[in-house]
């Protein structure tokens, strides 16, 4: 996949592992970014020289778009659907089943699936113009797929609140106070400052005891492969209807 279409790359410096993703398209995800992802995530965690992980986007306004319209929009059948879908439910599960820590450096918004990377990375640190959104309903699907991430990390209630207003922006001290951001700074800078000081720390720290830690942390979602492929079901069926498409192509036209 050329810069053109997107990338991830993985970068490691002093045991921590960048792995960083980008799109043109305000690094919304299509199949073969989710795939690549997915792969860069598992390699990630079985490397000997990568104690820490640090999950990131290019670019300075936006984190993740979360799916991509234009793919939405290819899609032909239920299978070829569920397919898109698992790819998310992919990246969820690699990353809860990670041994090593996963920080998010979130530097802009995030839209539905950008929500849900935020969600399942164990510690994730923002600007304070991270803005976020799920924007599924409006489209006449749902938060599926990442939905068990995000309500694990900020609750039933606060995630209800995201799915049911699918067109409201919540801004990065809302995402902070119900727990989805560990912290928000005022600039990238010192966003940037704060991520190297913790990934330095962790770096230095015992993989085995964070390995355990984090089995503890994920506790109860042992059914996830299952549950999320499910869920990539559901999506795949909602996003053939003649709603979806129409919502999506409306979307499309005015941007």
């Amino acid at each position: 996949m050329n810069e053109t279409e997107g990338y991830v790359k993985t970068v490691i410096h002093q045991q921590v592992g960048s792995i960083e993703f980008y799109h043109p398209q305000s690094n919304s995800l299509p199949s073969g970014l989710l795939e690549e992802l997915s792969k860069a995530i598992n390699h990630a965690a079985h490397d000997p020289e990568i104690s820490v992980i640090i999950l990131r986007s290019a670019g300075e306004k936006t984190f993740c778009a979360g799916a991509s319209f234009d793919e939405l929009l290819s899609i032909d059948n239920t299978e070829k659907g569920k397919k898109f879908f698992q790819g998310f439910a992919h990246v969820i599960n690699a990353m809860r089943k990670c041994p090593k820590f996963i920080i998010a450096r979130i530097q802009g918004k995030c839209v539905g699936g950008g929500v849900g990377l935020a969600s399942a990375a164990d510690y994730s640190i923002a600007t304070d113009k991270s803005e976020i959104k799920l924007s599924e309903l409006a489209v006449g699907i749902g938060p599926f797929v990442v939905g068990p991430a995000i309500e694990r990390k900020i609750g039933i209630s606060a995630f209800s609140q995201l799915a049911i207003d699918a067109s409201m922006w919540r801004n990065a001290d809302w995402a902070r106070r119900r727990g989805l951001f560990a912290e928000t700074h005022s600039s990238i800078e010192e966003m940037d400052e704060s991520i190297a000081k913790l990934a330095l720390k962790l770096s230095r720290s015992n993989s085995e005891a964070m390995a355990e830690m984090k089995k503890i942390f994920w506790h109860g979602t042992e059914n996830w492969d299952s549950l999320l492929d499910e869920r990539a079901a559901i999506s795949g069926r909602l996003v053939m209807s003649n709603f979806t498409r129409e919502a999506i192509a409306s979307f499309k036209n005015k941007v």
